[in-house]
């Protein structure tokens, strides 16, 4: 009876672990086409940036703060008609990708903001010197400098849409998340919430460490 319980969970895992790998990656895509160029303006148009515009930077940046701190539950339920919009309906991995893409997006611009602010300004000062273009400026002295802490931060929002992409689960965005609340809490199974909950934590640490390998590694190329 032991046994045919572990190879039952164990049968439904590949395929919810696939469903998460798969909203998580893709909404990671997506949510750094909308977040990095949104963090580089910010960054640009900052009191400290290459192109000072303090109106429009405290507009965005307050939107970017407005996003960030609606709960992913909320926000999911209230982009149920785009979703529907688009994909046709609200239901399953592909459709929790644009909630989830909006999600972090927010969270995306933040760190390459942040990463961005880091850069020695000295380096840029240089740049300037040499009669660079704040367009040349950005693309071959920021963003290279801010490797490190630009892939830092992008494992941070891996992690963040695992999570994310787990709570989704709750209204029918499928996944890890789905399994441990459909077939283990409802069902009482505490087995497939435990062996859900076990991958999940896998997932994290095994981003965490591909992160910080890489992050490392550029920075020992400096």
């Amino acid at each position: 009876m032991l046994n045919e319980k572990l190879l039952e969970v164990l049968s439904m895992l590949p395929q919810a672990t696939a469903e998460t790998v798969y909203m998580t990656f893709v909404s990671t895509f997506f949510a750094c086409v909308l977040g990095f160029p949104l963090g580089t303006y910010l960054y640009a148009s900052s009191p400290a940036g290459l192109v000072p515009r303090r109106i429009i930077y405290n507009i965005l940046s307050r939107l970017v703060n407005l996003f960030r701190s609606l709960p992913f539950i909320i926000l999911m339920i209230l982009l149920i008609p785009l979703t529907r919009l688009i994909i046709k309906t609200s239901i399953g991995p592909t459709a929790v990708i644009i909630p989830l893409s909006i999600a972090a997006a927010p969270f995306v611009a933040r760190v390459a903001e942040a990463a961005l602010s880091e850069v020695d300004l000295g380096v840029l000062t240089a740049a300037r010197a040499m009669g660079s273009t704040n367009f040349q400026i950005i693309r071959k002295v920021l963003i290279p400098e801010a490797m490190p802490a630009l892939i830092s931060g992008l494992a941070l929002t891996i992690i963040n849409l695992i999570g994310y992409s787990a709570m989704a689960g709750a209204i029918g965005g499928r996944g890890l998340g789905d399994l441990a609340i459909r077939y283990g809490y409802y069902r009482f199974r505490t087995d497939v919430t435990i062996a859900s909950v076990i991958v999940i934590l896998i997932l994290v640490e095994a981003v965490q460490i591909a992160g910080t390998a890489v992050s490392r590694s550029l920075l020992s190329k400096r």
